[in-house]
């Protein structure tokens, strides 16, 4: 069977509605949290299949989190031997980076759902599905695109929500693997600051996820299973 290993950087932070998808398949699933002190040890090219998920913290703060250096110098290996690699907020953060490129505060914190606009790249990539759906937006932080990618959407506020690099690599700055976990509510108890610092109301946020959140998770699962349909072993 195919391996897929899960990157956390905090557990509160998982594939969600990625994992019927990635399951659909064929691979068989394991985790491994950053903290972990077995995480020095891990082999990130081993897997059929990578997918480094969110966090709060940002890819330039080295010095708080001893385990991201560690993490860049893993995955550019990886990503050297064009292994399939899905990167989610700061994933996708930490493939620029891997990648050579910089990453840094944004300026603005993007919180909330709202669609993203796909360019002619998307529009022939596996975020047609995405078209016209609202999905959740988290993040403070951006980054320059990476030579040798394709640029595939963007928002009014950063331009660069989603890349890919061929058929193994994919990019996302946005969650289209939340609106149905639970776990969506301790983002609104944790990452409180987020809130205060958008000015985004946590009731319209909760309503927005019931109103919105089944349909972006649908429309993610497409997404992953298109893109892992097109994988080049």
């Amino acid at each position: 069977m195919k391996t897929a290993l899960i990157v956390r950087h905090v557990p509160r932070e998982g594939a969600a509605g990625f994992l019927q998808p990635i399951e659909a398949a064929g691979y068989h699933i394991e985790r491994v949290d950053v903290a972990g002190d077995d995480f020095a040890d891990v082999d990130l090219c081993a897997p059929d299949l990578l997918i480094m998920m969110g966090g709060p913290m940002g890819v330039y703060e080295a010095d708080v989190h001893p385990w991201i250096p560690v993490q860049i110098d893993k995955l550019a290996d990886r990503l050297a031997r064009d292994r399939p690699t899905l990167g989610v907020c700061l994933g996708s953060q930490m493939i620029a980076a891997a990648l050579g490129a910089r990453v840094y505060q944004g300026g603005t914190t993007e919180l909330g759902f709202a669609p993203v606009t796909i360019n002619a790249n998307g529009a022939g990539s596996p975020l047609r599905h995405l078209a016209d759906v609202p999905v959740l937006h988290w993040h403070g932080d951006t980054f320059d695109l990476p030579d040798g990618v394709d640029l595939l959407a963007s928002t009014t506020s950063y331009a660069h929500q989603a890349f890919r690099r061929g058929s193994n690599l994919l990019a996302l700055q946005f969650h289209a693997e939340m609106g149905e976990d639970p776990r969506f509510e301790d983002w609104l108890t944790h990452f409180w600051a987020d809130l205060d610092g958008a000015g985004a109301c946590r009731h319209a946020l909760r309503r927005d996820h019931e109103a919105h959140g089944p349909v972006a998770v649908a429309a993610g699962r497409m997404m992953i299973a298109d893109w892992l349909a097109g994988i080049r072993e």
